[in-house]
């Protein structure tokens, strides 16, 4: 249906918006499918928490850099270009990211993944970065609505995608693999790119009114509220996307797949954004966002007292999910009718400054763990197994050296030569720590045990198993206590929104702005 609103007669509406939400499934799929693969990533490739949070903070950065380093241009740019941008990114990151299996073992492989997160995280700012201005031009008087609306894609996504790696990794064939979770996010690349590529785009909001670029940038630049609700931003995107892709890995080490509450986490976020209307009608965006950060906090906290148990941890997930489901979509819905003449400008820098910042969280998230494993640990078990490896694995490292290039011999073997040196150098590693500090240092030792575990060594399978009870329960502390240092920022910004909820009640309520009124 063609409306004014759309600013272009030629714009079909209603079957534009329909494909831009489409194009939000890769991002989706992307989240939730590598949060399923970071065990075998860890295990595979030889990662610390730490680096594994790295792996998934890089498609967060990747979409902070398309964003802040070209979405500041998206006037000059269009809205169609940057879709475009986002079906290449898409394409090429998935595509690099597959290229770094063959490296599994190597220290450089981590830096394949890396570039290959960063390929198609930048994907997935591009499509935000055209998504969210194009949802604004087209619904200007229902923003906050069909922007929750739109944003129900992600957590449809991600419960297609968690299904999908959840059945894949039960299945016990090659379609668990890491390879295949990461291969089937090809499928709606190419759907989204037929839908949408050959629609007609409108103008942005701003554009559409005449603000010129240049007065656009001074006052998306000079304004204070804007650059206010950018440091919100940080805060809330951190607290939805940190913990959401630690949470599966950390119950899979309690014993609970992880991946099954995180559905019901996004599955919970799919309904409140699809029936955001009452909300957004009586609570008003500041409302919306009050009772979001409460109930974030206070469901971190209950993830982090509780350790096992799937209804337990299923409420916990509900009060989690029934706290970040508003976070995004209002967050980009308030800086849009508060401060429009900041335009696309004011929700990239928005968008990309908030991606930016919680990227960091994932690493820091990795940190807290690994600093807190050591006190889930024997130490003398721990310490007695890594003498064991010291001991007994040289003689498997001058095994497989002897069978180099005989194939059969080497299969003969059941592990590979590279499988054992990492153990060995890990294990020498932690050791080494151990004995000059006579304490634990969580990140090598986790990587040591995370090495044990990866070689596969049939003579070695109770050693293995070994190192395996004890790794779990010391993840899953770890990841607990990470949750319990992160809930209480959530407490922090409620404050905040409760300021500016009482200060629009003095004014007379909440209103939206509203360019050339």
């Amino acid at each position: 249906m063609n409306t004014p609103e759309a600013h272009s007669s030629p714009v079909n509406r209603e079957r534009l918006f329909r494909g831009i939400c489409f194009a939000l499934i890769p991002t989706g799929f992307s989240f939730v499918l590598v949060s399923n693969i970071l065990a075998q990533l860890k295990t595979e490739f030889i990662l610390t928490n730490a680096a594994v949070g790295f792996i998934g903070g890089a498609a967060l950065w990747g979409m902070a850099v398309s964003l802040l380093l070209v979405g500041p241009f998206l006037e000059k740019i269009g809205l169609k270009k940057a879709t475009v941008c986002a079906f290449l990114c898409h394409l090429i990151g998935v595509t690099l990211f597959l290229f770094g299996y063959p490296f599994a073992g190597e220290e450089f492989a981590i830096w394949v993944l890396f570039l290959g997160a960063i390929g198609f995280g930048a994907g997935n700012g591009f499509i935000e970065m055209a998504g969210n201005p194009l949802v604004t031009a087209l619904y200007p008087d229902r923003k906050v609505l069909k922007l929750n609306h739109f944003h129900a894609f992600f957590p449809g996504a991600m419960i297609v995608g968690g299904l999908l790696g959840f059945f894949m990794a039960q299945s016990g064939t090659f379609i668990g693999h890491w390879t295949w979770q990461i291969g089937i996010i090809y499928i709606p690349i190419l759907l989204y790119g037929l839908m949408v590529l050959p629609q007609k785009f409108p103008k942005t909001e701003t554009a559409a009114v005449g603000i010129e670029t240049a007065e656009l940038f001074r006052y998306a630049l000079t304004h204070p509220l804007v650059w206010g609700l950018i440091l919100l931003k940080v805060v809330t995107l951190s607290l939805e996307l940190g913990p959401g892709r630690w949470i599966p890995e950390v119950l899979q080490a309690a014993g609970v797949h992880g991946m099954l509450v995180f559905v019901w986490i996004t599955f919970v976020m799919l309904i409140l954004r699809i029936f955001a209307e009452p909300f957004v009608e009586k609570l008003a965006p500041t409302g919306m966002l009050i009772a979001s950060s409460v109930l974030t906090a206070l469901g971190l906290y209950l993830f982090a007292f509780i350790e096992t148990g799937m209804v337990p941890l299923l409420l916990a997930g509900t009060v989690f999910a029934a706290g970040v489901a508003f976070y995004f979509p209002t967050m980009v819905g308030l800086m849009s009718e508060r401060l429009p003449r900041a335009g696309s400008l004011g929700i990239v820098l928005l968008i990309g400054v908030g991606f930016l910042g919680s990227g960091a969280t994932n690493a820091i998230m990795g940190d807290i763990a690994d600093s807190y494993m050591p006190d889930a640990l024997d130490t003398g078990q721990t310490v007695a197994l890594l003498e064991q490896v010291e001991a007994r694995y040289p003689g498997y490292v001058a095994a497989a050296e002897a069978a180099e290039g005989d194939l059969e011999a080497m299969g003969a073997l059941g592990y590979r030569l590279v499988d054992v040196e990492n153990a060995l150098r890990h294990t020498n590693l932690a050791l080494e720590h151990y004995r000059s500090e006579t304490a634990l240092d969580g990140a090598s030792t986790g990587n040591a045990l995370r090495a044990v575990i990866d070689t596969g060594v049939p003579e070695e399978s109770e050693l293995i198993a070994e190192a395996t009870s004890l790794l779990r329960p010391a993840d899953n502390y770890g990841g607990r206590m990470a949750f319990f240092w992160v809930a209480p920022f959530g407490l922090a910004v409620a404050v905040v929104f409760l300021i500016l909820f009482l200060r629009d009640r003095q004014r007379g309520g909440y209103a939206a702005v509203r360019l050339g009124s």
